[in-house]
């Protein structure tokens, strides 16, 4: 399904900076990048909006869209089922901009397996302990699910500082230094494919 530029994988365990850079991304080039709008089957927390933060849907409903083959990718997430439509990308693709997609590593997984030659980045939070902390800030976890994420974020580093499976690493200890170092990264890679011809940055 791949018509426009490359998209951009982000991954990182929750709590690990990840709105942050994308949110002065957006702001810095409103023009170039579009948030592919992920669904998923949980609740929505105070102060998100569907549509926006996410696509909010039930479970029933999510799974027969699986099976009739409108995701690229989908995973399982502390319980809730998360995942990118087709649909969301083609969107961003019509408007002509760079898609940028925040999803686990099971959907990194199976992102590779498509035709969108995405450009791969892991976000790396400081610690466990620091990643720890700033979940306890949000106050939107109970003592569970704290430590249903926890476990799943020990995975999640593993996976995203194995040698091979994304083209950057971003070290998220400071937020300015790790935005300078986001922002570099893409728009060396956005300037690549626009002296190929594929796209002209905005």
């Amino acid at each position: 399904m791949r018509k426009g530029p490359r998209p951009v994988v982000l991954c990182g365990p929750s709590g690990s900076g990840k709105s942050t850079l994308l949110n002065r991304l957006f702001k810095e080039f409103p023009n170039t990048f579009g948030f592919s709008v992920s669904h998923t089957t949980r609740k929505p927390r105070p102060g998100e909006q569907d549509g926006v933060h996410y696509n909010f849907i039930e479970r029933d409903i999510m799974k027969k869209m699986i099976g009739n083959g409108e995701f690229i990718e989908s995973a399982t997430f502390s319980g809730n089922i998360y995942g990118t439509s087709k649909e969301a990308i083609r969107k961003i693709q019509i408007a002509g901009k760079v898609c940028i997609l925040d999803i686990e590593p099971q959907g990194v997984e199976q992102v590779k397996k498509t035709d969108l030659n995405p450009i791969l980045i892991y976000n790396n939070p400081p610690s466990l302990e620091a990643l720890e902390q700033r979940l306890r800030k949000r106050n939107t976890e109970n003592e569970e699910t704290l430590k249903k994420r926890l476990a799943s974020a020990r995975d999640e580093i593993a996976y995203g500082l194995t040698p091979g499976n994304f083209h950057k690493i971003i070290n998220n200890i400071d937020i300015d230094e790790a935005y300078q170092d986001f922002r570099d990264f893409l728009l060396s890679e956005l300037k690549a494919q626009e002296l190929e011809g594929k796209l002209y940055l905005k």
